[in-house]
């Protein structure tokens, strides 16, 4: 939406996003970029950040379940596309008829997606996920001399394309992690078998937002970026996204709903957590966590009102929390309530939320919920 929100609203910055994929694509000038728009654009929207990303130019959209990639492509996104999260009976005769290339880290995975090929009448575009040491989805090691022929069975039968091969880090967030080139080191073995029994990917790819941003070594043709595409840094120690020449596009905002004189001894919100040390004013911040404000941050979620950094006194409620204003502040019912943005205008940013909630930024902006409206700026 694009109209104007009072109660609490998120702005988003699209320039901001194509800004970041520039700057991302910058960083693996040998590989192509995947904007990664998962869990509705970590927040963002999923349809305008990709339609933002392809502009500033991404070559591939990811999602991870066939429920979002289906909307991109219902929404007019005709770009190269990929999703991995499937289970069992899920959408795969759907996925095929679109043309969106699925994960397969199973055998499972590959007998229905041949079956959905064969009631498509079409081919079916498949990516192989390695297990390289994340022990999520994907195969492991052991396992993928089987999936692989299996797979190369298919192709020769018509029903499957193998178009690439891929692996997830467990650790990229963590400079000198040993992991990380333990995997780097397993997916190249997994490569070349791959690639010895006659797989010719179009695609090989294990770097997601930290790697492409530290480790070149792992770009191969293909780099998936998730969060540094919304311009939220992965990881404190990677540096800040201005380090990262990379700019945050979520600005959450709200509208002071109340200030209201209280005498000192004053419990605020409940179980009176946080209780007035002196005759003061509080105002009322009308967002809480069913908006994704994180109660985790009840007293310490920074806030900016009135040109000052305030913090919330007492617990974050489901619709509502409250600042302590001090006596003297002129701060009115109307006025605008920064709870986090790019930072440059003084307000805290996801990270300060991340580090007040004991969370990571990832969830800071992924979790502001459905009924907070988007207003999209530079669209």
């Amino acid at each position: 939406m694009n109209e104007t929100a009072t109660r609490v609203y998120a702005e988003i910055d699209l320039d901001a996003v194509r800004g970041n994929v520039r700057a991302l694509r910058e960083r693996a000038p040998r590989a192509q970029v995947m904007a990664v728009v998962k869990a509705d654009g970590y927040g963002h929207g999923a349809v305008p950040c990709a339609r933002a990303a392809l502009d500033a130019g991404a070559a591939w959209i990811g999602t991870a379940t066939p429920q979002e990639a289906l909307a991109l492509r219902a929404a007019g996104i005709d770009a190269p596309l990929m999703c991995w999260l499937w289970t069992p009976g899920g959408p795969w005769r759907e996925a095929v008829e679109a043309g969106i290339d699925v994960s397969v880290s199973a055998l499972w995975a590959l007998d229905e997606v041949r079956a959905a090929a064969r009631a498509a009448g079409r081919t079916a575009r498949i990516q192989l996920k390695a297990d390289t040491g994340l022990g999520r989805a994907g195969c492991q090691p052991a396992d993928w001399a089987e999936l692989v022929g299996a797979a190369v069975a298919a192709q020769a039968e018509g029903t499957v394309r193998v178009t690439g091969l891929w692996s997830h880090f467990a650790c990229a967030d963590e400079p000198g992690h040993p992991s990380v080139p333990l995997q780097l080191a397993a997916f190249r073995d997994m490569l070349a078998y791959a690639e010895k029994e006659g797989v010719e990917p179009e695609v090989r790819h294990i770097a997601n937002s930290p790697a492409t941003l530290t480790l070149p070594e792992s770009h191969f043709d293909l780099v998936r970026c998730g969060l540094a595409v919304y311009g939220v840094s992965p990881a404190p120690e990677l540096g800040t996204p201005a380090q990262l020449g990379l700019r945050p596009a979520m600005t959450l905002k709200a509208s002071v709903a109340l200030v209201k004189a209280v005498p000192a001894g004053h419990g605020v919100s409940y179980g009176h957590h946080h209780v007035t040390a002196a005759d003061t004013r509080l105002a009322l911040i009308p967002a809480g966590y069913a908006d994704g404000v994180p109660r985790h941050a009840s007293g310490c979620g920074p806030v900016l009102v009135g040109g000052k950094v305030r913090t919330v006194a007492g617990r974050v409620a489901m619709d509502q929390f409250v600042v302590d204003l001090g006596p003297d502040d002129l701060v009115e019912a109307g006025d605008e309530a920064v709870l986090f943005g790019p930072g440059d205008g003084g307000e805290p940013t996801a990270e300060d939320w991340a580090q007040a909630a004991d969370t990571i930024a990832y969830e800071i902006v992924t979790r502001i919920g459905g009924r907070v409206p988007r207003v999209y700026r530079n669209g």
